[in-house]
């Protein structure tokens, strides 16, 4: 795996392989990733080819019974886009988030109204808590 740094700090990389499927959400997640939801999109656009610090994230990414916005496999990282069709809608988000963590995964929550006004906060929160919970101390 190649090396990351972040604003000059290396990267611990933490690659969870094996995480639970279901083949079933397969159709709906293909449906997912070609939908027009903007926020996904304009995030996609941000960090999709490596253009985030090399990483390479999935979008709509199936882990066990649920999809998630975006998943960053060198991190075991979710991230999820919360507003508009993204709520965080009480007991069944938290049951969800409880069981990504359960599998040893981080997530990282983006509030829509921050994608869609100002690109470059989210960037550079994503680089704090990347830095902060990945982050190799020399």
């Amino acid at each position: 795996m190649k090396s990351i740094t972040i604003n000059g700090i290396p990267i611990s990389q933490s690659y969870k392989s094996a995480l639970p499927y279901n083949p079933k959400l397969k159709e709906r997640a293909k449906n997912l990733r070609y939908s027009s939801n903007l926020p996904e999109v304009l995030f996609w656009t941000r960090v999709s080819k490596g253009k985030f610090y090399g990483l390479d994230f999935d979008r709509q990414r199936i882990i066990g019974n649920y999809i998630v916005d975006f998943y960053v496999r060198q991190l075991s990282l979710v991230i999820e886009i919360d507003g508009a069709s993204h709520d965080f809608d009480g007991d069944y988000d938290e049951r969800r988030e409880t069981y990504l963590i359960s599998l040893g995964l981080k997530v990282y929550r983006i509030r829509v109204v921050d994608v869609l006004k100002n690109m470059d906060f989210v960037s550079i929160g994503l680089e704090h808590f990347i830095v902060e919970n990945y982050g190799v101390n020399l």
